[in-house]
């Protein structure tokens, strides 16, 4: 029985997939953008090979690139995108064509941010409109309009407000709400930009800034220029550094550590504080609820050459000997990493605060109970909304009068003052740490607050 002429038009379509250069890279990010902002699915879990959710399977290295680079800035400029797409479509998608909003929103990133011929751009959209049955009857449609988005790119890139366009509007609220308008406008503009490179070094910090092109920051990290990938740049292989973002490594920083120290890194993987502690001489007990995210962090720390104990544990069930001090990482909405993880804007909602902060107040009360009289905690989470921070801390003192707050200076975060507030907790935001070239400005937006456990009474 022969096969309609559609099916069979798809099917010949649907082989191209694999002969036509740069059109599994296409097809491969229009499934991920759909999976981020119609599932809530993260990009780390659809990046992953492997796994149920992994959109990448037989993708070359060179098309897994191109894939990342067009999913990310889809996300960076999400807003811009569609109010430019909704402006050609003035009628909007017709039914039943719903499933072309991913093909163009790809399209759309190519042609309005990256360097992307815009033929090449315009003719794989259309070539992926036709591999399916249900999308092929608008090919027409999905070349009309991104040729008119490529004649008038200026027009709509003139004038871009990352806080207004490309920001949910629930965040850019609160940002406004929290740090003002100008701040705001910062922060978003920050996370529209690429990230930087930074990394921390075992030893030899200058020796290594020096063999990597990398700039020494205050703080300690080093930040690199080069776009190379990280496992082809000198000493990645021989476990000399690993990627960490400057904020990310400033917790770690805030023990006073002597050699044989007992820690509890706490939430631990991927383990990059952990690293920083234990190649401080400390004895780290590295715990994290996911195997799966653990077996990262041995595989990290073979390579680095440390050493840790490595638990699989709920943290809050946890029982454990006192330790001598605690770095709770906790798990939150990761805000402050928009400008690393752009899907943490669109896949977050308002109520996820509530559900995290709760789980906060658990695990800060559980880090009390595992260290000893006279240890130090570290909190910290990698967001930027202030229940996930200073009112965590402010209510944790106020439940718990045998917790004392311990102030930050600022020559402990690189004589960086604007990073400490009024309470001695570090406060960094993706505006932060500004340079003159703007791809090397930024940091990500931590909370960190530094605590001692009070001795026991009548000692």
């Amino acid at each position: 029985m022969m096969k309609p002429p559609r099916a069979a038009a798809a099917d010949v379509a649907r082989q191209e997939t694999m002969t036509v250069p740069g059109l599994a890279a296409r097809v491969a990010a229009a499934a991920i953008l759909r999976d981020v902002i119609t599932n809530g699915h993260t990009l780390d879990k659809l990046f992953a090979g492997g796994t149920g959710l992994s959109r990448i399977g037989g993708l070359n290295p060179r098309d897994l690139a191109l894939t990342r680079s067009i999913v990310t800035a889809a996300l960076r400029r999400l807003g811009t995108i569609r109010h430019a797409l909704a402006e050609l479509l003035e009628r909007g998608l017709p039914r039943g064509a719903a499933q072309i909003e991913w093909c163009l929103t790809a399209a759309a990133a190519q042609i309005l941010f990256l360097d992307v011929p815009d033929h090449a751009a315009v003719d794989l959209a259309v070539r992926m409109t036709r591999l399916d049955t249900k999308t092929a009857p608008y090919a027409a449609l999905v070349n009309g309009v991104l040729r008119n988005l490529a004649r008038r790119r200026e027009a709509f890139v003139a004038n871009i407000s990352p806080l207004d366009q490309d920001t949910p509007p629930w965040l850019a609220a609160r940002w406004r709400k929290t740090y003002g308008e100008e701040t705001a406008r910062a922060i978003a503009a920050a996370n529209s930009r690429e990230p930087t490179l930074d990394i921390s070094v075992k030893s030899d910090p200058e020796g290594w800034a020096e063999k990597l092109g990398a700039k020494i920051l205050p703080t300690g990290s080093l930040r690199l220029a080069a776009h190379t990938p990280i496992p082809e740049l000198p000493g990645f292989e021989d476990g000399e550094w690993w990627a960490q973002d400057a904020a990310a490594a400033l917790p770690a920083r805030l023990f006073t550590i002597e050699p044989g120290m007992r820690i509890a890194d706490l939430c631990s993987a991927p383990g990059g504080k952990a690293a920083q502690l234990a190649a401080r001489s400390a004895r780290v007990t590295a715990i994290d609820r996911s195997a799966e995210r653990l077996k990262l962090l041995a595989g990290n720390f073979a390579r680095l050459k440390l050493e840790a104990e490595i638990v699989v544990a709920d943290v809050v069930a946890l029982n454990a000997q006192p330790f001598d001090a605690v770095l709770l990482d906790a798990p939150c909405s990761a805000t402050g990493t928009i400008r690393r993880h752009p899907d943490v804007a669109w896949t977050k909602k308002p109520n996820d605060l509530v559900k995290l902060a709760a789980m906060q107040a658990r695990m800060l009360d559980k880090a009390f109970e595992l260290v000893r009289p006279g240890g130090t905690i570290v909190y910290c989470t990698c967001s930027i909304e202030p229940e996930e921070g200073e009112q965590q801390i402010t209510a944790l003192l106020r439940r718990n009068p045998d917790i004392v707050r311990v102030p930050v200076t600022k020559e402990e975060v690189g004589g960086f003052g604007e990073l400490i507030n009024a309470n001695g907790e570090v406060r960094t935001l993706p505006s932060h740490c500004p340079a003159e070239d703007p791809r090397f400005a930024g940091l990500d937006g931590f909370f960190i607050a530094r605590l001692v456990r009070r001795e026991e009474r009548g000692r």
